[in-house]
């Protein structure tokens, strides 16, 4: 039996977050230590990264921040070396790190695909592959939350590459899962739906979606909507505490993920008339 990793107190953990210098990513980050645990973070982005961090040390937390690159494995593998020189093995690990991309498969170019499937796909077996080894081997357990998508069970045809990484992601953790049962180590894939992130700004797009005034339409659509990244941490720390396999987050994507079950053809329907009516819209 897996044991169920206590999420309300943290302390004396150790929680890896990749993608923590905004989002999502940021938040889990500085809830796991609202919660008592030490962070080991990783982004890109160093201003954000370095904000996370501030924020976490005067939460009175230790913290490992290092710019990495999770789509490449070299640096990820160098990553994991500095990350176990500190600790035998993290007790949490949150792989969060991923891009967007709005386009049609036409649209959408080969390099378009190898930066997409990298970081979004790769990123995640990087993270599984150089930080599991030595949580099996500890055998205390822990667990692993990968982030896929409410795109991860429901494409659509402008998430063409986004939706193809995302279903990677939900298929990969599906079979993990049954895997690291056997060293009692738990893992969750969270599903988020509409979520008012920074990524809505600094995603990839192609044709129509690579407008000005679509993109702006869709800012506006998920500052509408609202629901906050801190509210998807909190959601993803209690799917750990419950070991929920798969967490959809956010309404439309509960509804979403039962409607899927319960009709796949009635999904394919509405993804089809929902693009159909942008396709007009914008004139594509």
């Amino acid at each position: 039996m897996v044991p169920v990793m206590d999420t309300t107190d943290l302390s004396g953990k150790t929680a890896l977050v990749t993608g923590a210098g905004s989002g999502i990513g940021r938040e889990t980050a500085l809830l796991l230590g609202t919660r008592g645990a030490d962070l080991v973070i990783c982004d890109l982005d160093e201003a954000g990264l370095g904000e996370t961090e501030r924020r976490l040390v005067d939460l009175g937390r230790s913290v490992v921040a290092r710019r990495v690159d999770v789509a490449d494995r070299e640096q990820m593998r160098a990553f994991a070396d500095a990350v176990h020189e500190r600790v035998p093995a993290v007790d949490l690990l949150v792989n969060n790190a991923g891009v967007g991309l709005a386009a049609s498969f036409a649209d959408t170019t080969l390099d378009d695909w190898d930066w997409i499937v990298g970081i979004n796909l790769m990123g995640v077996v990087h993270g599984c592959h150089f930080f599991l080894p030595k949580m099996i081997d500890r055998g205390v357990g822990g667990h692993v939350v990968n982030v896929s998508s409410a795109a991860g069970f429901v494409a659509a045809e402008p998430l063409c590459a986004y939706a193809t990484t995302k279903f990677a992601v939900f298929g990969l953790s599906e079979a993990l899962q049954q895997e690291l049962h056997r060293s009692r180590i738990g893992l969750t894939v969270i599903c988020p739906g509409i979520i008012n992130t920074p990524i809505t700004r600094s995603s990839r797009g192609r044709g129509i979606f690579d407008r000005s005034d679509t993109r702006a339409e869709l800012v506006e659509s998920y500052e509408r909507r609202n629901y906050t990244p801190e509210r998807v941490a909190r959601n993803i720390l209690k799917a750990v505490q419950c070991d929920r396999v798969v967490g959809p987050v956010s309404p439309e994507a509960w509804g979403m993920w039962f409607l899927k079950r319960l009709s796949p053809s009635l999904v394919r329907w509405i993804g089809r008339t929902s693009t159909e009516r942008q396709l007009r819209r914008f004139g594509g």
